[in-house]
C-alpha cells in the first residue's frame, strides 16, 4: 500500500504531461466525463481494498505459515525471482479474469471506459478478492508474504505508464516487455484483439503460450467492452457485468445452468435465456462512444467533487490505523454516496442536482462533527461550498 500511495504523485504527474501532449498534438483522448469516472472508480477500488485486503493477505499467509517448502533470504537474486514468478501467476490471473464469468465480472470494470489514456489505469476493481488463490504457489514455494505483496506493487505501477495512445511501438522493447502498443490490443474490443496480451511486465507469457497479438496499423485498436457500460456510474461499473449473470442465472430454467452460469467461458448464456433476453453487443461497423454533454460549470464540478473524495480516501489510508470504525466507516459511505451521486450529474438523471445538494449537506454536518485534521476539516468546507455555489441556478441578467 505505501509504494502505491508514493507512486500517486507520479500518476498525477504523468496525467499532467499526457494533457500536456493532448493540447500540443490536438487529439481528444480524454474527455471530462470519462476521465472523471475512471478516477472515482480508483478511489473508490482502493477504499474497497482497504476493507478486502485482509482477505487475500490472510489466504496467502495460511499457505506460508502451513506449507511452504523453502525459507529464502532477502538477496536481490530472490527479489528478482520473485518478481519474475508474481509476474508469471499474474498472466495466469489476468487471463482467467477474461476467460471465466465470475472473474470477468470483477475485472470488467477496468476494460469498459471507451477511451484509452492514464486515467484509464486507474480504474481498478474493488472486487477481486478471489485473485489470491493464483499466487497461493509461491507461499508455498517460500515467498515471504510482505516480498510478493512489495513485488506486486511494483508490477502494478509498472502497468500504469503503458495505458496512453503517445508512445508509437518501441521496437526490441515490444517484444520482450508489456508496452503501450502491446496493452492497446489488450483494451481493444476488435475481434482480432480480444483476449490478447495479458502479461503485466513480461509480454514474453503471451508469446510462450499462445495469447499474444501485435498492434496493425490496418486495424485501429476500438477500445471498451462488446456488450458497453453506457453509464458513468463508478458503482454501476462494478456491479454491470454481475448484475447480468444473476438475471440469466435467475430467468435460466435448468439449474445446472443456474449454477454453473458463474465458471462458464466469459460470454457463455443459457440458451433459453438467449432466446428470451437477447443482448445488444457494439457495432464497431458504426461505433460511437456513450457521451453525455456537461457544461464548463458541470465539468468544473465533478472535479471538485472527485478531490473531495480523494482527500477522504487519502486521509482514510494514512490513518486507517489510528482513526475509530466510525470514521472509517463514515468515510467509505461517503465514497459511495458521492461516487453514485457524480455518475448520476453526468447522466443527465433528473434528480441529480437535488441528490448532490443533500449529499454536499451532509458532508458539511459530518465534517463539523466527526473528529478530523484542521487541514482536512478547512478544505472539505471550502470545497463543499464552493460546489454548492457552482450547484446553485445561474441567473440570467436582463439587458
Amino acid at each position: 500500500m505505501e509504494i502505491i500511495l508514493l507512486a500517486v504523485p507520479f500518476f498525477f504527474a504523468l496525467i499532467a504531461i499526457e494533457l500536456v501532449f493532448e493540447k500540443v498534438r490536438g487529439t481528444n483522448y480524454y474527455r471530462i466525463n470519462d476521465s472523471v469516472t475512471s478516477l472515482t472508480t480508483g478511489v473508490l477500488n482502493q477504499a474497497a481494498k482497504i476493507v478486502s485486503l485482509i482477505i487475500p493477505f490472510t489466504i496467502y499467509l495460511f499457505f506460508y505459515d502451513h506449507y511452504a517448502l523453502f525459507q529464502f533470504s532477502q538477496s536481490w537474486l530472490v527479489w528478482i525471482v520473485a518478481f519474475i514468478a508474481y509476474d508469471f501467476f499474474y498472466y495466469w490471473n489476468h487471463r482467467v479474469g477474461h476467460e471465466i464469468n465470475l472473474f470477468w465480472a470483477a475485472h470488467v470494470v477496468h476494460h469498459n471506459s471507451e477511451d484509452y489514456n492514464l486515467s484509464t489505469a486507474l480504474r481498478q476493481t474493488g472486487t477481486g478478492f478471489l485473485s489470491a488463490i493464483f499466487y497461493i504457489p509461491m507461499a508455498i514455494i517460500g515467498f515471504e508474504p510482505l516480498m510478493v505483496v512489495t513485488v506486486g506493487a511494483l508490477n502494478l505501477v509498472y502497468q500504469f505508464w503503458v495505458h496512453t495512445q503517445h508512445i508509437n511501438k518501441m521496437g526490441w522493447f515490444d517484444r520482450v516487455f508489456v508496452s503501450p502498443s502491446n496493452h492497446r490490443v489488450h483494451h481493444a474490443q476488435n475481434a482480432i484483439y480480444i483476449d490478447r496480451n495479458y502479461g503485466g511486465v513480461l509480454i514474453l507469457w503471451d508469446r510462450l503460450f499462445g495469447s499474444f497479438q501485435e498492434e496493425l496499423d490496418q486495424q485501429p485498436p476500438i477500445y471498451g467492452i462488446r456488450g458497453a457500460l453506457n453509464s458513468w456510474n463508478p458503482i454501476w461499473a462494478n456491479l454491470q457485468f454481475y448484475h447480468q449473470l444473476l438475471q440469466d442465472s435467475m430467468h435460466t430454467r435448468l439449474w445446472r445452468h443456474k449454477l454453473t452460469i458463474w465458471f462458464r467461458r466469459t460470454g457463455w448464456r443459457p440458451p433459453d435465456v438467449i432466446e428470451k433476453y437477447p443482448l445488444l453487443k457494439t457495432d464497431l461497423e458504426h461505433f460511437n462512444k456513450y457521451d453525455t454533454q456537461l457544461s464548463g460549470r458541470e465539468k468544473v464540478y465533478a472535479l471538485t467533487q472527485y478531490t473531495i473524495i480523494s482527500l477522504i480516501a487519502l486521509f482514510l489510508m494514512i490513518n486507517l490505523q489510528s482513526i475509530s470504525t466510525q470514521m472509517q466507516l463514515a468515510s467509505i459511505g461517503y465514497l459511495i454516496i458521492s461516487g453514485y451521486g457524480v455518475g448520476l450529474l453526468m447522466n443527465r438523471h433528473t434528480g441529480a442536482r437535488v441528490y448532490e445538494a443533500a449529499k454536499l449537506l451532509l458532508l458539511g454536518v459530518a465534517v463539523l462533527l466527526l473528529p478530523a485534521p484542521q487541514w482536512l476539516t478547512v478544505s472539505l468546507l471550502s470545497l463543499t461550498f464552493f460546489s454548492l455555489a457552482l450547484l446553485a441556478p445561474q441567473r440570467r441578467i436582463a439587458v
